[in-house]
C-alpha cells in the first residue's frame, strides 16, 4: 500500500531550523518527483520545493524558501527531507509531501511547523 509519512515539525524560534522528513512505502521512491507543500491556517495549499528522480535528483524551490530550505532524497531509507533554515513566522503551516503517480496526488497527513517566540 502506498503511503508518505512526514515528521519533524514542531515549535520553532525565528530564525531557527527544522528538518521536516517524508518516509515513504509502498512505491519505488528513485522513480518518482516528490514534492513538499505548505498550508498555513485559511489558505490555500502551496507547494515548497520539489525533487526529481534519482536521476539528475534536480530540485526546485518557491522564490520565498530559495536559499533558506533544501530538498534532499536518501533512497535508501525511502525518505525525503526538508532541511528548513532562518525560519520565519510565515513558514507556520502544516507541510505535507506529496507523490503524484498516474495522475493521481497522494499525500501523508502533514506535520505541523510553529514558527513563534
Amino acid at each position: 500500500q502506498l503511503q508518505l509519512v512526514e515528521s519533524g515539525g514542531g515549535l520553532v524560534q525565528p530564525g531557527g531550523s527544522l528538518r521536516l522528513s517524508c518516509a515513504a512505502s509502498g512505491f519505488s521512491l528513485d522513480r518518482y518527483v516528490i514534492g513538499w507543500f505548505r498550508q498555513a491556517p485559511g489558505k490555500e495549499r502551496k507547494a515548497v520545493s520539489c525533487i526529481n528522480s534519482s536521476g539528475n535528483s534536480d530540485t526546485k524551490y518557491e522564490d520565498s524558501v530559495e536559499g533558506r530550505f533544501t530538498i534532499s532524497r536518501d533512497n535508501a531509507k525511502k525518505t525525503v527531507y526538508l532541511q528548513m533554515n532562518s525560519l520565519n513566522p510565515e513558514d507556520t503551516a502544516m507541510y505535507y509531501c506529496n507523490l503524484r503517480l498516474n495522475g493521481v496526488d497522494y499525500w501523508g497527513k502533514g506535520t505541523l511547523v510553529t514558527v513563534s517566540s
